[in-house]
């Protein structure tokens, strides 16, 4: 793609139906579950991007043969029954949280040294909560770089088990990796979270994941305490994803701030990912939602500016931020303090990014708050960050003169992304749900 890609407005209320690729978080959930099963799964509707083709990648470098076919959406792998076969592996984990935090500890599990390691923004976010739990069940991680961060070197010669505290305001990634190679423990593996945590769903979600392959743990509702069980491990399974909800919120998100009609398919409210609730935060502004077989549909209206706490759905933040920009009145987005340690410092850049649209933006630590103000064309540094890029091109399909810096960093999760956009909302597709 060229370097600057300028948004073309659509058409007010267009009626469309679209359907985002698997999710990136249960495709890499699964692909650990199934690297430590015994026998052989398949995963049918994954996502093909860059922070699935790192972890693909990475677990072959441990050992683990994964097949690729149907241009990434189906992965055959052959799991290694809880204890990868590498001697020694030299990771590469590029800007991939996900990657980073699962197969630090799944490689813990192995017998021999590894060393993972990612871009210069990786080494800028810290791992020591995930480090230093591991070492309370018998594991030897060392975090090389300044402040806790990457790269990480791993001497591994399985994971005893036991008892575990781990912290949960940086990341859940780090309880969710834990959780994942807790069942190939020698012995059962308790966890306690100490403090806060952060984006529960996805801990229920790596929950239900591991749950598909044989796993069931014993979780709090809150989930500051789960007891994993280790005397089966995990089984292969043919294992189906459902479309990536985070990306559906772009599609949602356009559907308010045009006030189309827009179906994203394959996604309803039993999803196993949080971020579907991001549509009760529109429904609050002012669009209509409606649950079907076929999807959830969101109906855009006149909008109002929200109080909302978005820790449990953060990764749709910047979509929200996007849209407060075409609503009546402030919106202020709460408890999201831990969003400043992803691909960049989220809430530092929407601050910057929205303010040069128009806006007034007062940042707290945690908080966002965005007064709309007169909208005015700007082009939108992405800051290498895919959520950046997908979210401002929301605001450009609602008014012209919207430019995103650096659209190929959407590869990172969703490689299609602008093309699919342009395709949803082509000519011919204005007939729809």
């Amino acid at each position: 793609m060229p370097d600057s890609l300028e948004i073309t407005p659509i058409a007010a209320g267009q009626v469309v139906t679209a359907r985002p690729p698997g999710s990136k978080s249960i495709t890499n959930r699964a692909l650990a579950c199934a690297a430590l099963a015994q026998g052989t799964s398949t995963l049918r509707g994954a996502l093909a991007s860059e922070d699935t083709e790192v972890m693909v990648q990475g677990l072959r470098q441990l050992g683990i043969p994964v097949a690729v076919h149907d241009a990434g959406e189906t992965l055959v792998v052959t799991g290694c029954g809880g204890c990868p076969p590498a001697s020694e592996a030299e990771v590469w984990v590029a800007n991939s949280g996900t990657t980073m935090r699962f197969l630090t500890a799944l490689a813990t599990l192995g017998r021999g040294q590894y060393r993972l390691d990612g871009i210069e923004r990786m080494r800028q976010r810290p791992l020591g909560d995930l480090a230093a739990a591991l070492h309370q069940l018998g594991a030897n991680v060392r975090c090389l770089g300044a402040g806790d961060c990457p790269p990480v070197e791993i001497r591994a010669q399985g994971l005893a088990g036991g008892q575990a505290d781990i912290g949960g305001q940086i990341s859940s990634q780090f309880l969710s990796g834990l959780l994942m190679a807790a069942p190939c423990a020698e012995r059962e593996v308790a966890v306690e979270v100490q403090g806060p945590l952060v984006s529960l769903p996805y801990v229920e979600m790596t929950l239900a994941v591991m749950a598909a392959f044989g796993v069931r743990s014993v979780a709090r509702p809150d989930c500051q305490v789960i007891q994993v069980p280790t005397e089966r491990g995990y089984t292969a399974c043919d294992y189906p994803i459902e479309p990536d909800a985070s990306a559906a919120s772009y599609f949602w998100a356009s559907a308010a701030v045009t006030q189309g009609t827009v179906q994203v398919a394959g996604l309803s409210r039993e999803s196993l990912q949080g971020d579907v609730a991001f549509v009760d935060c529109l429904a609050k502004m002012g669009c209509a939602v409606r649950n079907s077989a076929a999807g959830i549909t969101v109906s855009g209206a006149p909008l109002h500016g929200i109080d909302v706490d978005m820790n449990a759905i953060s990764d749709t933040v910047q979509t929200l931020a996007v849209v407060a920009l075409f609503a009546e009145g402030p919106t202020r987005i709460r408890n999201v303090a831990h969003i400043r340690h992803k691909e960049t410092d989220r809430l530092a850049a929407l601050a910057t990014e929205l303010r040069k649209l128009g806006a007034e933006v007062q940042e707290t630590a945690a908080d966002l708050e965005i007064h709309p103000g007169q909208f005015s064309p700007a082009t939108i540094e992405t800051y290498n960050d895919h959520r950046m890029a997908m979210s401002f091109a929301v605001a450009g399909l609602a008014r012209p003169g919207v430019v995103i810096r650096d659209p190929d960093c959407t590869a990172k999760t969703y490689p299609k992304f602008f093309a699919d956009l342009a395709m949803a909302f082509a000519p011919q597709h204005e007939s729809g749900p």
